[in-house]
């Protein structure tokens, strides 16, 4: 075919042509990015045991989720770090070393000896890089962000900017299915897989994510500087201070502090609710099984992901408020119920059991270099709707003293049958929908609010006070709750429904509707 009889591309095409590829390049890196951040949080209960003394599993469990939530806490700062960097020196450069940094740090938790080999040191070093995690998280997502909006057209900024969006869940996405495949695939014997993943196989999805770092390092040196970026460097006017010119301002500060309270607070709450707390609630309060607990929410992100991109693309023609605003309305009349829900369908009192199916199962093993022996007692209950109860209890016997352990070590954890299965895996579906519609548009809204030359710094400060703090701390927070206040297992609901009511308010008070260009 000669050139002349080529199909010539419009200036329209080779404009989407072009922002596909920044979109694909920058998706990568920052979902690789929040894959690192979150498969800490994915293994909290393992982690717990690793890390911790395990004498007392609930303060362990608590131990690891403060751990956790101390990376939101930092990213704040990593904001500004890289935030200044990224006005300073450009989006390209910045958001390449953020990458390089969480990574590294990923990795090393991998190496990190556990309590039992070096003691306090071991929760000191993961302390340690979770907040280095945390600064990079904080300069990755303002960057990646602020780039793509840079190079897309404003009335299709919220549809553009809201597959950068779909990176967080589906980050957590890839965490999941790295954590259930290396599960299962340590020994053919599925209780020994999962004994050794316990063990030390727990290590691999921190390990691995260095060869996804190197691809995505290699894909982003390819990048080019953010067009917008470039105009203001040409021209001689990218900003000096933009710490100064961000918070020292005082319209700009009021945008920040907009930002914040109207929006990112809110929508925080809400995503770590509809996630994170959501499957802590489903293992640790409704005691289901580990691999269930996972999979439910792997159903239901794979299909919640596109209504990120719904939307992003709606809010380039109605407005980013409303629909922002509406996800935090719907979380909060509807948690109580939803995962009142959830304790319901995974309540044996509520069933009719297979008394006659009932297996017990005890084995004696000999403990090596010892007379004593471990007695482990299973019992299975079975129940008409196909769910599966499984208690197990560990104790010692003291050969010599003629005793058992004072305290044994019990187990429970339930195995839905499929119909609760599926109900579990819409309930967390609909607390998806409702994170898509929070996070979807926010990042063409928080673009839209500050001026080129100060938009990574602007933005990246309410985003990750939003999320990183009032969002972050919401596991730990609802936790805490109900290990206070025993007898209400849904008061750990008290705190995103607040937070996000209080966002509700203040949101439709003060934030515009209006879709802007605020390049300059």
């Amino acid at each position: 075919m000669s050139d002349d009889s080529r199909p010539k591309l419009t200036p329209s095409m080779k404009e989407t042509k072009g922002i596909w590829k920044v979109i694909g390049a920058s998706s990568l890196g920052t979902l690789i990015e929040w894959y690192d951040f979150y498969i800490f949080g994915s293994l909290a209960t393992v982690l717990a045991t690793q890390f911790f003394p395990k004498t007392n599993p609930t303060a362990a469990l608590l131990s690891t989720l403060a751990t956790f939530a101390a990376g939101f806490i930092v990213r704040p700062f990593g904001a500004l770090v890289f935030g200044r960097l990224g006005d300073m020196i450009g989006r390209k450069y910045t958001f390449l070393l953020t990458l390089i940094l969480m990574g590294g740090s990923t990795f090393a938790i991998g190496l990190v000896p556990s309590y039992d080999s070096i003691g306090f040191a071991a929760p000191i070093l993961v302390l340690l890089l979770r907040l280095l995690q945390g600064l990079a998280l904080g300069g990755e997502y303002g960057g990646a962000a602020t780039y793509v909006a840079e190079h897309a057209p404003v009335k299709r900024r919220g549809f553009f900017t809201s597959w950068i969006q779909t990176t967080a869940t589906l980050g957590l996405f890839v965490s999941l299915g790295v954590i259930l495949l290396t599960r299962h695939g340590l020994d053919k014997d599925q209780a020994k897989s999962i004994a050794k993943f316990n063990d030390w196989g727990w290590r691999i999805p921190f390990l691995v994510s260095i060869v996804l770092v190197v691809v995505s390092v290699y894909i982003r040196l390819k990048m080019k500087e953010s067009p917008l970026f470039e105009k203001l460097k040409t021209a001689g006017t990218r900003s000096v201070n933009p710490l100064k010119e961000s918070f020292g301002n005082k319209a700009n500060l009021k945008m920040v502090l907009l930002a914040l309270f109207g929006a990112t607070m809110g929508q925080g709450v809400v995503w770590y609710t509809g996630q994170f707390y959501a499957q802590s609630f489903i293992e640790n309060v409704c005691k289901v099984d580990f691999d269930q607990s996972r999979t439910i929410l792997i159903w239901a992100i794979l299909f919640g992901t596109p209504f990120f991109v719904l939307f992003g693309w709606l809010s380039d023609r109605i407005g980013r408020k409303w629909i922002m605003l509406s996800g935090m309305f719907l979380a909060i009349v509807s948690y109580q119920y939803l995962f009142g829900q959830l304790l319901q369908v995974t309540d044996a009192k509520t069933k009719l059991e297979w008394v006659d199916m009932k297996q017990i199962k005890t084995v004696h093993t000999l403990i090596p270099h010892s007379a004593d022996t471990l007695r482990t007692v299973e019992n299975k209950h079975f129940y008409t709707d196909g769910m599966r109860i499984v208690e197990s209890k560990k104790d010692t016997l003291y050969a010599a003293a003629g005793r058992t352990t004072l305290k044994p070590e019990t187990k429970m954890y339930k195995l839905m049958g499929d119909a609760d299965y599926l109900k579990m895996v819409f309930i967390v579906f609909l607390m998806i929908l409702y994170v898509t519609m929070v996070y979807g548009p926010i990042a063409a809204f928080l673009v839209e609010m500050f001026p080129t030359k100060i938009r990574y710094t602007s933005m990246s400060l309410p985003y990750h006070i939003g999320n990183g703090v009032f969002g972050g701390l919401t596991p730990f927070i609802a936790t805490l709750l109900t290990t206070i206040y025993t007898n209400d297992k849904l008061v750990g609901l008290m705190y995103p429904i607040i937070i996000a009511a209080v966002c509700l308010v203040i949101g439709a008070m003060y934030i515009s509707n209006r879709i802007t260009d605020n390049a300059d």
